[in-house]
């Protein structure tokens, strides 16, 4: 009876007060995040911001939910196959957070219809956006939400690719002009210098990717050794969403954590020094 009672007074953000305290959940309860794209990064990125307690999420993707999904998505189940992608990240988050408005668009995100489409974003968010996810896979989509993240000014993030990397450990947000190891972001880099873009924040995976080898047959636009794991876009749609909370709510936004990495490195070197030196 008492654990009953005592489950009926808790709420999803009971735990979110204690480490954000009341100011900080308040910003982000007022927030509102646009994230472009619901596949293996977006979905699991909304999801992370749905109980992180933002208050409204615009999603957009055109897509549904296909059998190959099922090993990485978070709205992808057999029961959800031949879904909207919106339309089931849209009843996730309001089971995960009932309070979150949630505007879903079933649309393509292109070059083209971008500004039309971030306008109508713009004013259903009441004419401000915090923050802007791309989760999209298309670099010419890319590069034009980088050039218009420039001009407006507004808060971006872009995931780079997840495909062939099997590390977590070798991912990092940095601007795409100081990333390796990255295809996708190679080409992001090349392309953002003959735009004049000057900077652009990603998740990137520094990691030498897999060597897998194409179908023998298949066209190299089938990109048939594209596989990918079943953790690394969830987590890399975790990482950005903690670095989108993290911005909003201002818990640890400016933590410089490079002081920490170097502590842990020089724990195991010198773990690994003592361990030598032992058998020696």
């Amino acid at each position: 009876m008492g654990f009953a009672l005592e489950t009926a007074t808790e709420t999803m953000k009971d735990r979110l007060r204690v480490i954000l305290g009341s100011e900080r959940l308040a910003r982000l309860e007022d927030a509102r995040v646009l994230v472009l794209g619901c596949g293996g990064v977006g979905s699991s990125c909304i999801e992370a911001l749905a109980r992180g307690g933002i208050g409204t999420l615009i999603i957009v993707d055109k897509d549904v939910v296909a059998p190959s999904n099922i090993n990485r998505q978070a709205i992808a189940f057999e029961s959800t196959v031949g879904q909207r992608k919106v339309d089931v990240m849209a009843a996730m988050v309001g089971d995960i957070n009932p309070g979150c408005r949630v505007f879903a668009h079933d649309a393509f995100v292109l070059a083209e219809n971008l500004e039309d489409l971030f306008e109508t974003c713009l004013e259903e968010a009441d004419g401000h956006i915090d923050y802007v996810v791309d989760a999209i896979d298309t670099v010419s989509t890319k590069l034009a939400l980088a050039a218009l993240a420039q001009e407006r000014g507004f808060e971006l993030i872009s995931s780079m690719g997840g495909a062939k990397k099997i590390h977590p450990e070798c991912l990092r947000i940095a601007d795409v002009h100081k990333t390796v190891n990255c295809s996708l972001a190679r080409i992001m880099r090349k392309e953002c210098r003959k735009r004049g873009i000057r900077h652009l924040r990603v998740l990137y995976s520094c990691e030498e990717p897999v060597r897998i080898a194409a179908t023998p047959g298949a066209a190299r636009s089938e990109r048939s050794d594209l596989g990918t794991a079943s953790f690394m876009p969830p987590i890399m749609g975790q990482m950005i969403a903690g670095e989108v909370l993290r911005h909003i709510s201002g818990l640890g936004a400016g933590d410089d954590v490079s002081a920490a990495l170097a502590m842990h490195d020089a724990a195991q070197k010198g773990r690994l020094a003592g361990k030598r030196n032992g058998r020696a």
